[in-house]
């Protein structure tokens, strides 16, 4: 099941780069379903008097201005709960990254 998050009240900082995201057996970079390289982003999500670092997957070319301690805006966020055995956990996933003084985005 994939959650979206409304980042409308949220402010992210970076905290690492974009870095390619990897098979865990194989060490080679991952795509996405159609073949699109997976960069993950490490960021550090602020709101309501609290942060939180999370680790935030995205498709395509590594966000271009994007680098530690760069305000970020997060467009198309969603939380997917995962399991293994006993292990669980919450994988993020953008549509985009971009640096918080880029272009403004376009209305819907």
């Amino acid at each position: 099941m994939r959650l979206p998050i409304d980042t409308s009240s949220l402010t992210f900082l970076c905290a690492v780069g974009p870095e390619p995201v990897v098979d865990f057996d194989t060490k080679k970079p991952k795509a996405d379903e159609a073949g699109v390289p997976l960069f993950a982003v490490q960021l550090v999500a602020l709101g309501d008097g609290g942060a939180e670092v999370v680790t935030v997957k995205v498709a395509g070319e590594p966000p271009k201005g994007v680098t530690q301690g760069a305000t970020v805006r997060v467009d198309g966020l969603v939380a997917s709960p995962w399991s293994m055995g006993e292990r669980s956990g919450v994988a993020f996933r953008a549509e985009r990254i971009e640096p918080a003084t880029g272009p403004a985005r376009a209305a819907s």
